[in-house]
């Protein structure tokens, strides 16, 4: 039976890469010359620190992120900046974390789309990913169609197409 899984995974390499590329960036720009910026990459906790001087320069570090991250290949979903940043001093911090792997939440609402669109298909979760089934690759094509157009608020890769 022809089968695909749906995964969520940021490659490590791209995302260093990333990182490297907003730090030559900030370094380099005129408006950050001489203030306060720390940008680093915490790879085992899949988190990215952030420290600067104002909330106007903080958003500023997190449209280069973004830019360069979409220019590197990866998708802007990735990163969580939903957290609101934390005053210390006369810095702020702020924490920004990356999305990698399909959590149970985000799984259970992919499969209950899945099955709400009336597909001839089975998903079932396994660990961090979803495994779909289906008895032709027509309905699987379909279903991967599916999911790019519903919003769903993690980015998306469809690997291990098997006929």
């Amino acid at each position: 039976m022809p089968s695909f899984d749906i995964a969520s995974k940021v490659e490590l390499q791209t995302l260093d890469n990333t990182v490297n590329i907003v730090k030559k960036e900030i370094d380099n720009r005129y408006d950050f010359k001489g203030t306060h910026v720390s940008f680093e990459l915490n790879k085992k906790e899949m988190t990215i620190a952030v420290e600067v001087e104002s909330d106007m320069k903080l958003k500023q570090v997190e449209d280069v992120l973004i830019a360069k991250a979409i220019k590197q290949g990866l998708e802007p979903k990735c990163f969580d900046l939903s957290k609101e940043a934390n005053p210390n001093g006369k810095y702020l911090r702020k924490t920004i974390t990356i999305k990698n792997g399909v959590d149970k939440e985000n799984a259970k609402k992919i499969v209950k789309l899945i099955k709400e669109s009336g597909l001839k298909v089975q998903a079932a979760i396994m660990d961090d990913i979803i495994r779909v089934t289906g008895k032709k690759i027509d309905d699987l094509q379909d279903v991967i169609q599916f999911c790019r157009s519903a919003d769903i608020e993690i980015p998306l890769q469809y690997i291990n197409m098997k006929a």
